[in-house]
């Protein structure tokens, strides 16, 4: 039996991931207004940082995005001078997506406030519970699978 001293952790796991979803896309939000990047910017930035070039239907699965949704994210980011696309050599309906001069200083910029984020949400919780945490999100991803037509 609990005592009243012990806390009742609200277990309604659809629920507080909702909520923490919200709040944190509300707080990125609010940063993006300070001038900064979307967080859908910075998932292409940190993906074209590790293979600069990659092909548009590549980064879109590294990011969990179907062709429209990756090809607009790039259109956008193309604009705002942050990549460039260029027709693959091998095959002339593929695009590849190139980091800018501009991009890569966004990326740093990006990679610097993600850390600082990634310990604000970890303070508090030992690395085990971070863990546990991680497996349980990746649990989530796998349970419920991207459909094909995303």
């Amino acid at each position: 039996m609990r005592t009243k001293s012990e806390a009742v952790l609200d277990r309604r796991l659809i629920f507080l991931l909702n909520v923490a979803q919200r709040r944190l896309q509300r707080f990125l939000a609010a940063q993006t207004q300070d001038g900064g990047v979307t967080a859908a910017q910075s998932g292409l930035l940190f993906v074209l940082g590790k293979r600069d070039g990659a092909l548009m239907g590549e980064a879109g699965a590294a990011l969990d995005l179907g062709m429209p949704g990756i090809s607009g994210l790039a259109e956008r980011m193309r604009e705002a001078g942050l990549i460039e696309t260029r027709a693959d050599p091998d095959d002339g309906r593929a695009w590849r997506l190139w980091l800018t001069p501009l991009g890569r200083k966004a990326l740093a910029r990006s990679k610097a406030r993600v850390a600082e984020l990634n310990s604000r949400l970890m303070e508090g919780f030992s690395e085990s519970e971070i863990d546990v945490v991680a497996r349980w999100l990746n649990h989530v991803q796998t349970t419920f699978p991207k459909g094909d037509d995303e």
